[in-house]
């Protein structure tokens, strides 16, 4: 026999050892379940690399698949939706300004770019202590005779969770009444439940009364989510409803967005905010602020204006569709998660350090980043005599102008949540914070510099562009050793929201978009430039040239 061919039978006896692994696994763990060591799928050379885990399909995990060295992992992606969902455009897939389709990216297309193994299962617990993702399978069969399982592990070196965040309730009952806007089968239902209502306030046995209850959409909370649906609900309603459907409709629709704080779209400025407020007005969409839902019944929401006392007067608004968007919660994977390493405190989500790894894990092998993760606000006052020494240079117990130049170096190094509100002080705050004018600073003075910085510094906000910086971030930290003590620093771009063939926005630079053709056409073409695939930005392209040339498609299969 030749070299040559020695070789190859060697390598083909390796690969039929890895699929015989791979369909007979080995069983272990707290719970003696199947241990998934080896994939189908798997390269022997694949085996000797270090296993990453990636729970969750969003943005997080989309973005460290897009930035990780290819050579680096052996990787494995877990979640029970096999594609990316472009969340900013869900809004516009409830009426049919986009298709559902046009959001979506196979997940396993994403994955291919480092070789990743990909399982459509949902994420149960982790075996910390034996480093085990147990899994529970989607689409397990279980024989006649009980055989099967469809929970198992999935070894892992080191795990990055990425799983989102669920609808927080605000212990409000009747929540099951109401829809969510946070995937792709809700985007379907909503669109399902508009085009019934309206097609039943069509049928001649519908009373007026019937007919405006049918019609009224109530969306509870004032973020971008909510107004956007709002936004583009009244769009279609303008444009596509009174060209199809009887005119005697038009005067029975009703949009209504209840907000618990003083200003819809609360993150933008308050000049923004205004805007929006004022154009709904202007478009009959009904803005309530300052009021807090108190119950979701089966045809109504009740909900009392804040400050007043209990026995001030309910008020009560019939629907016939109610979107819930008030902010996020844990889902009950994270919750376990957090519940198990004791140490966690926040009732949100997880807590992660600077270098997005969860707190109270002892090898430091779990990362978090997205909407189930928040990173730990610093405590400057807590560190007070710490900064104070490092930047008193000629320990003479007070700082001149250069030491506490150097305090606010030190404090955007080591703390790097306070930058942006450390550069917003910078300017003359010697002067400000030289409160006796000597000409020093002193440990007191400077103790209030940090409180004003403590009281400023606020958790990121949860939304695409977070995560996508994360796990850029995350990537880089996992494949480059020169990474290793750099923390994670979110530089925030900018912010939009769709308010009907409008849209607002603030930019990082200052700049501030309110209103006009051109803000719409700029929104598009920066979720345009956004898209993961030539293939969603081409779609997306066709989406908008049809609902030009035709109008939405009101038709619902």
């Amino acid at each position: 026999m030749t070299q040559d061919y020695l070789f190859l039978e060697e390598a083909r006896g390796a690969h039929e050892q890895v699929h015989f692994l791979a369909l007979h696994p080995g069983r272990g763990g707290a719970k003696n379940l199947p241990i998934v060591t080896h994939q189908l799928d798997d390269q022997v050379e694949d085996q000797e690399k270090p296993r990453l885990v990636i729970i969750g399909s969003g943005w997080g995990a989309v973005s460290v698949l897009r930035n990780l060295d290819k050579d680096k992992y052996n990787v494995t992606v877990i979640s029970p939706n096999n594609y990316f969902l472009f969340t900013p455009l869900l809004p516009c897939a409830t009426v049919g300004t986009n298709e559902p389709r046009s959001l979506l990216e196979p997940i396993r297309k994403i994955a291919a770019r480092v070789r990743g193994h990909f399982l459509e299962a949902q994420a149960i617990d982790v075996d910390i202590e034996n480093k085990l993702v147990e899994v529970k399978s989607t689409g397990s069969v279980i024989n006649e005779d009980g055989t099967g399982e469809d929970h198992f592990y999935v070894p892992y070196d080191q795990l990055v969770l990425s799983v989102g965040a669920t609808s927080i309730t605000h212990g409000v009952s009747g929540l099951q009444n109401t829809h969510q806007l946070k995937t792709v089968q809700d985007a379907m239902a909503i669109r399902r439940k508009v085009m019934e209502n309206v097609e039943k306030a069509c049928l001649p046995t519908t009373t007026p009364e019937q007919r405006k209850q049918l019609l009224s959409f109530v969306c509870c909370g004032g973020g971008p989510t909510s107004v956007e649906f709002a936004a583009e609900l009244f769009d279609w309603i303008n444009e596509d409803l009174v060209k199809w459907f009887p005119k005697l409709l038009r005067e029975d629709v009703s949009v209504t967005i209840i907000q618990s704080r003083d200003h819809i779209l609360n993150m933008f400025d308050v000049q923004i905010s205004e805007y929006a407020e004022k154009r709904f007005k202007r478009e009959n969409i009904n803005v309530i602020t300052n009021a807090r839902v108190q119950r979701i019944e089966g045809d109504r929401v009740v909900y009392k204006y804040k400050g007043n006392d209990h026995q001030e007067e309910e008020h009560s608004i019939p629907y016939g569709l109610c979107l819930w968007s008030t902010g996020i919660a844990m889902t009950p994977f994270v919750q376990s998660l957090s519940e198990k390493l004791g140490i966690q405190n926040h009732r949100r989500a997880l807590l992660t350090d600077e270098f997005l790894r969860v707190k109270g894990v002892p090898d430091m092998s779990i990362f978090a980043l997205g909407d189930c993760a928040t990173i730990e606000n610093p405590k400057l006052i807590e560190h007070i005599e710490e900064i104070f020494e490092n930047a008193d240079k000629n320990k003479d117990g007070q700082l001149n102008n250069e030491e506490f130049n150097t305090v606010i170096t030190y404090i955007k190094k080591k703390f790097p949540l306070t930058r942006q509100h450390c550069e917003k002080l910078e300017e003359r705050a010697f002067d400000k914070y030289d409160q006796d004018h000597s000409g020093t600073i002193e440990i007191q003075e400077l103790g209030k510099f940090l409180r004003d910085i403590d009281r400023k510094v606020t958790q990121l906000p949860a939304t695409a562009q977070v995560a996508s910086q994360q796990g850029e971030y995350l990537a880089k930290y996992l494949t480059k050793e020169d990474n290793k003590n750099n923390p994670f620093i979110y530089r925030h771009l900018g912010t939009l929201a769709y308010l009907g063939n409008t849209a607002v926005g603030e930019f990082s630079w200052g700049y501030k978009m309110i209103g006009g053709l051109y803000s719409m056409y700029l929104w598009r073409s920066v979720y345009w430039s956004e898209q993961v695939s030539t293939r969603t930005r081409m779609n997306l392209s066709l989406d908008w040239t049809k609902r030009a040339l035709f109008g939405r498609d009101i038709s619902i299969v």
